[in-house]
């Protein structure tokens, strides 16, 4: 089975292109660190992964794309592309919680958080067990309200030192991480979940207040 990965809920605009099988094979993956280039870079990236696998789209099986939690701008890039993909090509788009994706390469061996960056001087983060699993989460926080020891993702190493927990890779989502949080989903040939983005917060955009009356004295 090929699949397409997408992930745009952290700085890394993600895209590969993997063979699942027995195990999950990444044949080709583009990453760029670029907080601003979400919409830039998610399609481009995408042809260019399933150019150098020697796939053609047609080929991909399914899709798989992270659903956050993320920046409102960056995750509507690439759940938009995946939804469009999967409408054009007639193949399921499955979304995963990105920091499951984390958690599922970390292979520590005992609990630990994920915690991304949520700007605004906040983290995402997710609680996981020994095996990777998410016992609690996700949430958004202020970093200085945690009680953490162990942790992956990038927001963990951005807040390192009023976490004060211990660091360790990944920090962002990637081709094998997505496909090991989606794997149950794709070999079981369950429907997909709806592609709806774990957002945490709500919008800044709010509906502007009635218009003052205008009265002539």
């Amino acid at each position: 089975m090929l699949v397409l990965a997408l992930d745009t809920s952290t700085p890394a605009v993600t895209a590969g292109v993997a063979e699942l099988a027995a195990s999950a094979t990444v044949l080709a993956e583009r990453v760029t660190l670029d907080a601003r280039a979400h919409g830039e870079l998610i399609t481009p990236h995408a042809l260019d992964a399933a150019r150098e696998a020697g796939v053609a789209l047609k080929d991909l099986a399914a899709i798989v794309v992270g659903a956050g939690p993320g920046p409102f701008t960056g995750l509507r890039a690439g759940l938009a592309t995946a939804a469009a993909l999967g409408h054009a090509l007639g193949i399921p788009a499955h979304p995963v919680c990105s920091l499951d994706a984390i958690a599922r390469l970390a292979g520590l061996g005992e609990p630990f958080h994920v915690v991304t960056d949520a700007r605004r001087r906040e983290v995402y983060w997710a609680a996981y067990d020994a095996d990777g699993v998410r016992t609690d989460g996700p949430h958004v926080q202020p970093p200085a309200e945690l009680s953490i020891t162990l942790a992956a993702g990038d927001g963990a190493r951005l807040y390192a030192e009023q976490l004060a927990a211990r660091v360790v890779e990944p920090y962002y989502p990637s081709t094998a991480g997505l496909l090991a949080a989606a794997r149950e989903a794709l070999t079981s040939g369950a429907e997909p979940a709806p592609l709806t983005p774990l957002y945490l917060r709500r919008p800044d955009a709010v509906e502007p207040a009635a218009r003052k009356r205008v009265t002539t004295a």
